[in-house]
């Protein structure tokens, strides 16, 4: 059984184009009838647009087997005075969702991701959360990739907000307890014993996706198809029991080297 990443993983960072042999890894676990979950850290599109994107490149999974940290949004953070960070998209999707931005006194600072973020918003976070507003992050990745640049990802950016005001933070999407728990229990929809112990999640976060999967016991799949350049760039550093317990290229990889069952 599996939970999926989408960005880096079966879609590009740099054209959103489908990464090589990912549509075909859906299929064949469609073939073989293996349950699994795409999880996404996507903000920047209303969840059922993004999914319908999704299937508009060829991706062949029905909704049920869809996740993403909007999906969780609106019972882990509430509606009322939120200071929200990120792109336009993001703020676009929260207005709808009913959240009422407030950037004078908020009781939420809500971190998604952009390249652009300038010094003037960190300092304007600091101060409300010196005020007393709660930190919430979208996701903790912990690179942002795109347009051939990596940028610090959203976990960075709590870090340092973290590190400055000594404000401590929850995460919405991947890799927190509670988004993991959702991916499990509609998982197990598809198969009722379905455990963390079962899964093999796929990733190119090692860090961000597949350290707090490794956590909760999960296997872990680590592909080279997005934030990283190589394993070199990452793994060597990370603690060793937070090191993947697979490393891949690619989607294609993982089929061509036929190591589905013994995953």
């Amino acid at each position: 059984m599996y939970f999926i990443d989408v960005q880096g993983t079966l879609i590009s960072d740099a054209d959103k184009s489908p990464i090589r042999g990912s549509i075909e890894f859906i299929d064949m676990l469609n073939v073989k009838k293996i349950p699994y979950m795409i999880i996404t850290n996507n903000t920047k599109y209303a969840s059922s647009d993004f999914y319908a994107y999704l299937k508009s490149l060829g991706f062949n999974f029905d909704f049920s087997s869809y996740l993403d940290p909007l999906m969780m949004l609106e019972s882990n953070v509430a509606k009322e005075s939120v200071a929200a960070y990120g792109t336009p998209e993001f703020l676009d999707v929260l207005i709808k969702m009913g959240f009422e931005l407030n950037y004078k006194n908020p009781k939420t600072v809500l971190v998604s991701i952009k390249e652009n973020f300038v010094n003037d918003e960190f300092a304007q976070m600091i101060d409300f959360l010196l005020g007393g507003a709660s930190l919430v992050g979208m996701h903790e990745t912990s690179i942002y990739a795109k347009n051939n640049k990596r940028y610090p990802g959203v976990g960075a950016i709590l870090k340092m907000l973290e590190f400055a005001t000594s404000s401590a933070y929850d995460v919405v999407g991947k890799p927190s307890v509670s988004f993991y728990k959702e991916a499990l229990k509609m998982l197990q929809k598809q198969n009722a014993n379905a455990k963390f112990s079962d899964i093999a999640i796929i990733s190119d976060d090692v860090k961000g996706d597949l350290g707090g999967a490794k956590e909760m016991g999960m296997k872990t799949i680590f592909v080279t198809s997005g934030k990283y350049k190589s394993a070199d760039e990452i793994v060597p550093f990370l603690k060793p029991e937070l090191r993947p317990d697979f490393v891949y290229a690619d989607m294609k990889e993982i089929l061509d080297k036929n190591k589905l069952e013994s995953i």
